[in-house]
């Protein structure tokens, strides 16, 4: 893969990112992450050389990331303060997923030769990230004990779900 490919994979992952945190900080608005996630996904899939296996790939890993988010709110662990809800997350929680699952799809594949690294990254980045939401405002941790106790193994989950399981998936 093209290293240009990989800066605007990681560049429009990360844009979306932004837009949703900060679109709900500063504007109190879900519009622009769910604008910039749609246009970044669009034109991820229109470069797709894979567009069975892209979009195999992210709707899994959206489809598990979307549940356990759901259950964590339904059981309090943490909630999250959004303009727009669907069911009990954001409404650019359905486009922020996909948008992260892209790097599954194209950059993390290199993480299948170093196994370890990857659970170790998985483990200690996921659950960081949603924590970091607490300090801007986005996210209210109700128990962080039980908060780390349920990411930590989610995360490492997520990434042996990929690395054993999808990465092995013809989808041809």
């Amino acid at each position: 893969m093209s290293k240009i490919k990989i800066f605007l994979i990681l560049s429009g992952y990360q844009l979306t990112w932004l837009m949703c945190v900060f679109g709900e900080l500063v504007y109190q608005s879900s519009f622009p992450g769910s604008i910039s996630g749609i246009i970044f996904l669009l034109l991820f899939f229109i470069n797709s050389n894979n567009k069975k296996r892209s979009f195999n790939i992210i709707f899994f890993i959206s489809i598990i990331g979307y549940l356990f988010d759901s259950i964590l709110v339904n059981l309090r662990i943490y909630d999250f303060n959004t303009s727009l809800n669907v069911g009990v997350l954001p409404i650019w929680m359905l486009v922020l997923w996909p948008s992260f699952a892209t790097l599954f799809d194209e950059i993390l594949v290199f993480l299948s030769k170093y196994k370890l690294i990857a659970l170790m990254i998985s483990g200690s980045l996921g659950p960081f990230t949603y924590y970091l939401g607490n300090p801007l405002g986005l996210i209210d941790i109700n128990s962080y004990f039980f908060f780390f106790i349920l990411m930590i193994p989610f995360w490492i989950f997520l990434m042996l779900f990929y690395l054993n399981f999808l990465l092995r998936l013809k989808f041809n």
